[in-house]
């Protein structure tokens, strides 16, 4: 059953406050509608494109990575509260992927995961020490994955950092991450 323009437009509010990260494609299928369908309601409702919308995020949301370079972290990071939570996006494009079969190759995913952990740390040096990790399922070509991480435990120099990393709500990979941080940099902390 086809919802009336106003229904659709309601539905596509509450659907991008729940995710803002969908595209254009995917709110066409939720509505069962056209994309254009979709472009033109955006369009009206002056709602911005999917790339307008993540560099609006993250420019409202995001305390500075200390830990890491801008260049090396993997992925775009939307969201960064340090020392609690942080979201990163990357979208894999033909360069990740395995040529035979279209298939995301897992250390993309792993370095997506493991540069949003230290990134989150707040600290001038921060490196992986251990990690736990799990591959759900394969990703492919053109996915958008979602990776969304959390401090779970705090202990003088070492920082938990949960990852999952999704793809349409879909959990895909996730990681434990025990951060090391240099105990001058939790002295520093401290003294905040």
């Amino acid at each position: 059953m086809r919802l009336s323009k106003k229904e659709r437009q309601k539905k596509l509010i509450r659907e991008l406050e729940a995710d803002p990260f969908l595209t254009d494609e995917q709110m066409a299928k939720l509505c069962n509608v056209s994309i254009q369908t979709i472009r033109l309601d955006r369009m009206e409702l002056g709602i911005p494109e999917l790339r307008e919308r993540i560099k609006h995020m993250a420019e409202k949301n995001f305390d500075q990575v200390r830990s890491l370079s801008p260049q090396e972290v993997i992925g775009e990071v939307i969201d960064l509260q340090l020392d609690k939570s942080g979201v990163s996006i990357l979208e894999i494009r033909k360069e990740h992927v395995f040529e035979r079969n279209g298939i995301a190759r897992g250390h993309y995913l792993f370095a997506q995961a493991n540069s949003l952990a230290i990134g989150l740390v707040d600290a001038e040096i921060a490196l992986t020490a251990a990690a736990e990790i799990r591959f759900v399922r394969p990703v492919r070509l053109g996915e958008k994955c979602m990776a969304y991480a959390k401090v779970v435990e705090v202990q003088s120099s070492r920082t938990k950092v949960e990852v999952q990393t999704k793809v349409n709500n879909e959990v895909v990979f996730y990681g434990l991450f025990e951060v090391y941080r240099t105990e001058e940099d939790q002295l520093a902390k401290e003294e905040r």
